[in-house]
């Protein structure tokens, strides 16, 4: 379209724009539903269905993005250095929670997708949810899954974990904030993580280590897990 060409980097203003409206309405309202990441996909939605934009020409100037995504997840292993002597204290159980977490959510998309009789191609597609966009991108598209598809499971999954984590922390009585953060980085990655690191900076750090650890556990065991349907 016209419009879009007079900026290649149209798509990056516009989401922005509608990023900065979602951080500040959370923080006016202090309410987790106020998700900014949230309010910015329902904003940057709504306006390229009013201005009739298609998607594929906002993806076209919004995929500078992209590149960042990458640099970004790989910071948050900051305040992971700074908790360097926690996690050795914690090693084994630390790893033990976060395989534990894995299977836990490769497990739950088989049985539901067994459940609601979904074919193999859904099945493998929703099977990385719970790991960063980075790597489960490669996940998919290895296992023959529908990349699109699995990138926007991936954030729903993110955004969910982000606006239930407080509830669900004090909901089960999790004091730990160690046990807090693995629980919280392995079930929802990056966008869990942002949350964790509000709760406090262990939560934060063992957040982060989550992201790496799960994503490289996920990739180890997803082979075996798409087999079993």
């Amino acid at each position: 379209m016209e419009f879009i060409s007079l900026s290649s980097f149209f798509g990056v203003a516009l989401s922005l724009c509608a990023y900065i409206i979602g951080l500040f309405v959370q923080s006016r309202t202090k309410k987790s539903i106020c998700n900014p990441l949230l309010i910015a996909i329902v904003l940057t939605m709504a306006f390229l269905l009013a201005s009739g934009i298609s998607y594929e020409d906002y993806n076209i100037s919004a995929k500078y993005l992209s590149y960042l995504l990458t640099p970004t997840t790989i910071c948050l292993a900051v305040p992971l250095y700074r908790k360097l002597e926690l996690l050795k204290r914690n090693f084994a159980a630390i790893i033990g929670g976060i395989t534990s977490g894995v299977i836990a959510s490769m497990g739950s998309v088989w049985l539901l997708c067994t459940l609601f009789g979904l074919d193999h191609t859904m099945y493998v597609t929703l099977l990385p949810k719970s790991i960063t966009t980075a790597i489960g991108m490669g996940v998919s598209e290895e296992l023959g899954g529908i990349v699109n598809l699995t990138v926007a499971v991936i954030i729903l999954t993110g955004v969910l974990g982000s606006i239930i984590a407080p509830a669900v922390v004090k909901i089960f009585r999790i004091t730990d904030p160690v046990a807090a953060g693995i629980a919280i980085g392995t079930a929802s990655h990056a966008i869990g993580t942002s949350k964790a690191m509000e709760m406090g900076e262990t939560e934060g750090a063992m957040s982060s280590l989550s992201i790496a650890v799960s994503g490289l556990i996920t990739v180890i065991f997803a082979s075996f897990f798409a087999g079993l349907l």
